[in-house]
């Protein structure tokens, strides 16, 4: 199985608007970090919809290793110890 790229060891705070859809990027090769520029062709990854429930800042994993995807969950503190 395909690993991500880490791409931030933190998470990517980003304003968003409700009832907008986001595209995260899953693969970490997107130039467009937090979200998909179509880097992933070719692999086995796919950016991951996302739709804001309400205006405001939400936090975007960086590190492509949260269990609450696309939102950061404190993964990368993780591996920022190792």
């Amino acid at each position: 199985m395909e690993k991500p790229a880490v791409t931030n060891l933190k998470s990517v705070p980003v304003e968003v608007e409700a009832g907008k859809t986001y595209y995260w990027c899953s693969c970490g090769k997107s130039a467009n970090q937090p979200f998909c520029d179509g880097s992933h062709k070719g692999t086995s990854f796919a950016p991951l919809a996302w739709t804001a429930q309400e205006d405001g800042k939400a936090f975007f994993c960086g590190c492509k290793h949260s269990h609450n995807k696309p939102l950061c969950d404190g993964s990368h503190k993780a591996l920022n110890a190792g």
